[in-house]
């Protein structure tokens, strides 16, 4: 108890009573902040089932062995919205009144928002997202667990420019990671030589008819349309698209899946050209394909990286605090490379290889593209 008062844990002691006397065990307290209602509610779900099933993995393996304690662990998620200041006031609350002693964020917006008093309130954020200033700032008590994303903007960009054209339509989504995506993408573009014949981002979670917004970037004539949001109504903005006579490919941010979109349209015939990550479902990974029939039989469909890579995440987070013997933020964060190195295979779905200095997960950037109705890996070069 003495260890614990001296780093200010995320503990909370819970007794039960047992025939012949009583037990105490020992809690550890994990937040998560994130869109649970609204059109990115699959979105956030879809993050929190990988969370959830890698704090079952380790409760039932009889909990985390954290210096001369052993912990269960308790996963708190509360419900932002996709709001940026909702996601500061949930992390507060999880914070001062649950002592969590790192919260999981799967939006932009959230993490900059959080990022803003993190190192004061002493918690470590967890965050999914590619953008490169959520590390690149310096923020010391931040992971990003997802690659960034500037490779998939010069890949993804390269390939549509020689297979479909150069006029870019661009119809993603309006919150904070996608504006970033399409500024990145709208210069990158430029840079190659393309032409942004149309640009009109429409608000994917407060709406599911895009006709009107997606008619106007179609009337522009373009090669390519640049989608992406969570990937619901992005296959919804797809389909709909497609009913408007738009017959040219896609670009589609990393957010929103391929196989997940499919789901929505009905089948890969819609998205001919379509080009984005690799799904998880394409890995041929033991670990990968391990996960995803175990999720399958627990969820009724595939996985997709929202899950997989928190599920990774959660795994290395409890790594580095076993390694550290503590669940001090700055300690946990110092060990985080060697837990990547010490983590069990069938728990590293993306064959994360390292983390940089800044705090980002280093993985390798990967591109699918729609062809002939199924999805094809391609080379990056």
């Amino acid at each position: 108890m003495k260890t614990l008062k001296a780093l200010g844990m995320a503990i909370a002691t819970l007794t039960a009573a047992q025939a012949g006397g009583a037990y105490a065990e020992q809690t550890l307290n994990i937040g998560f902040t994130g869109p649970l209602s609204g059109g990115a509610a699959l979105y956030g779900e879809n993050t929190l089932s990988g969370l959830r099933m890698a704090v079952d993995d380790a409760n039932k393996a009889g909990g985390l062995k954290i210096g001369d304690e052993t912990y269960k662990v308790n996963l708190i998620s509360l419900d932002d919205k996709y709001s940026p200041s909702q996601a500061a006031t949930n992390a507060k609350r999880l914070v001062k009144e649950s002592k969590a002693a790192a919260v999981f964020v799967p939006h932009t917006g959230g993490v900059f928002a959080l990022q803003d008093f993190n190192v004061g309130d002493d918690f470590l954020i967890m965050a999914y997202t590619s953008v490169p200033s959520v590390t690149e700032q310096g923020n010391p008590l931040t992971v990003r667990i997802p690659p960034e994303f500037t490779g998939y903007v010069d890949a993804f960009s390269d390939y549509a420019l020689k297979h479909h054209g150069k006029k870019l339509g661009i119809a993603g989504a309006t919150h904070e990671y996608a504006k970033i995506w399409t500024d990145m993408m709208t210069k990158a573009w430029e840079e190659k030589g393309g032409e942004i014949a149309e640009s009109n981002p429409m608000d994917y979670n407060k709406s599911t008819d895009f006709y009107t917004g997606v008619s106007r970037v179609i009337a522009s004539n373009p090669d390519v349309m640049f989608v992406g949001g969570a990937s619901e109504p992005t296959g919804l903005v797809m389909q709909q698209a497609r009913q408007l006579g738009f017959q040219g490919g896609f670009i589609v941010m990393d957010q929103a899946k391929l196989d997940e979109i499919a789901a929505v349209t009905g089948g890969l015939d819609l998205l001919e050209g379509a080009i984005g990550v690799v799904p998880l479902s394409e890995y041929e990974g033991e670990a990968a394909k391990a996960f995803v029939e175990r999720y399958k039989q627990a969820h009724g469909k595939v996985p997709g990286s929202e899950a997989a890579y928190n599920y990774l995440a959660f795994h290395t987070l409890a790594k580095a605090m076993e390694l550290a013997g503590s669940t001090d933020p700055q300690q946990v964060r110092a060990k985080m490379a060697e837990a990547i190195s010490a983590l069990d295979p069938k728990y590293n779905l993306y064959s994360i290889q390292g983390i940089t200095d800044k705090g980002g997960f280093i993985t390798p950037t990967t591109m699918a593209v729609v062809e002939d109705g199924k999805i094809v890996r391609k080379d990056i070069e």
